[in-house]
């Protein structure tokens, strides 16, 4: 089934938001008119993806960079799609775009430093957000989004799209179903050789820079943290249920020397080059522990420094068994035909496939990240139609982006403990998964 096909034959009900509780008798959108604020390497994903679906109209696109505007703006003559209206004056230009009365949605798909003070200011416009992962800059910044969501009542969905990977689903539904047992401990991280996309081109960033080069690297430069602890710590989110049930307390964060991204501009471009004078901050390896309300504990790694494999690392440990991504390996007490040994985890991500995926695989194929770009957008999509809160809202953004400052602050202090922020103010107690689930489960 084709995409189009697909968007034009499905209720409005949505895929992983199906069993939302809090459901707002809404006017029930029939068409989504969308701005996409930054259509970079990520925004276009975002806007090739919209532009495939029959309930989207892409209305607006803001960007600074004129290539990517020009790029945008093909892709939309070329899905014969109306004219976008284009916002591109300046740093805040993306104001303007949010005065405007033809846009009920917002993506922002910028560098990091804008995440936050974009999403304030179009929720203070009355724009559904869906804005792009990272980690935030300060405590301080997780607190305002909460409190300008809280206070005009205008929703905002994270969009985590790892938290839709095959696999990371039906491990979810094998957790649903008790195959682990009592889960104990989880592991996630985001282990990936950035090296390339710190330097381009060649050993150069900043002015010099090509992409994300132009700001990335300077995180490296200026912080030493758990920079982007999202893709580990979202479907750990899941599994945990974090604020539904469940809540992170407390984490204390370690790192290793710097040496990685120095060595590549010596090897890269010599000993001479200026940029190997730099000082970088981030060290090679950040390690977190998390602990929890209900007694489990988490560990993220955040490893883009040195030359490795990619690698989420994720882990899900119960007290009937575990699984581990790297290896592909599984262990079910009683279950798995030797003891204390791990067999192949291929068979059980078949069996517990999660339903989203066995339903809709044909339709999110081409989406971008192996099909689950089709479904992060597509639940963001359905929120907005429905005028529900989102399967990953405003207090699920808030609690992975803050472990970014408090690892921050954990690392120069000596790896001290630090209290991780309630942003539901104790909801959390009576707040319910909503992820991913089906009116019949």
């Amino acid at each position: 089934m084709k995409r189009r096909d697909f968007i034009k034959n499905t209720a409005v009900s949505g895929l992983g938001i199906m069993s939302a509780p809090n459901i707002i008798r809404a006017r029930g959108k029939e068409k989504v008119r969308l701005g996409l604020i930054g259509v970079g390497l990520r925004g276009t994903w975002h806007l090739k993806n919209s532009l495939e679906r029959d309930d989207v109209e892409v209305t607006a696109i803001c960007d600074i960079d004129p290539e990517r505007i020009n790029l945008a703006q093909s892709m939309i003559e070329k899905a014969v799609a109306p004219k976008a209206e284009v916002f591109d004056k300046g740093d805040y230009a993306y104001r303007d775009l949010l005065k405007k009365s033809g846009v009920d949605a917002v993506i922002i798909s910028t560098p990091w430093l804008w995440h936050v003070p974009m999403s304030v200011d179009s929720m203070k416009a009355g724009k559904y957000v869906g804005v792009e992962v990272s980690g935030a800059s300060s405590v301080d910044e997780c607190w305002e989004m909460v409190r300008v969501h809280e206070e005009t009542g205008t929703h905002l969905m994270f969009l985590e799209n790892v938290c839709y990977r095959r696999d990371v689903m039906a491990v979810l539904n094998m957790v649903r179903k008790g195959i682990f047992g009592e889960l104990i401990h989880c592991q996630g991280g985001y282990q990936h050789d950035l090296r390339h996309v710190k330097f381009d081109p060649g050993v150069e960033f900043g002015e010099k820079g090509r992409s994300e080069s132009k700001w990335r690297t300077q995180h490296s430069i200026k912080r030493n943290g758990e920079l982007y602890p999202t893709h580990g710590l979202g479907p750990v989110m899941e599994y945990l249920d974090l604020n539904r049930g469940n809540r992170m307390i407390s984490l204390n964060s370690q790192a290793t020397k710097s040496r990685g991204l120095h060595n590549y501009i010596v090897e890269k471009g010599g000993a001479d080059h200026p940029n190997a004078r730099v000082e970088f901050k981030l060290g090679d390896v950040v390690t977190t522990m998390i602990s929890c309300a209900n007694g489990e504990t988490v560990v993220l790694s955040h490893d883009t420094n040195l030359p490795r494999p990619y690698s989420l690392g994720f882990r899900v440990q119960g007290t009937r068994g575990l699984w581990m991504k790297d290896g592909n390996q599984i262990y079910i007490e009683g279950v798995s035909e030797k003891s204390h040994r791990w067999e192949p985890s291929k068979p059980y991500i078949d069996k517990y496939d999660h339903w989203m995926w066995k339903k809709y695989e044909n339709v999110a194929a081409g989406a971008g990240h192996g099909g689950m770009d089709f479904f992060v957008l597509n639940d963001f999509i359905q929120s907005v139609k429905r005028e529900i809160a989102p399967p990953i809202d405003v207090y699920d953004g808030a609690a992975m982006m803050v472990i970014t400052p408090l690892s921050e602050r954990s690392i120069s202090e000596g790896g001290t403990s630090q209290q991780i922020p309630d942003f539901t103010n104790g909801r959390w107690i009576k707040r319910k998964p909503i992820f991913g689930l089906d009116k019949k489960m």
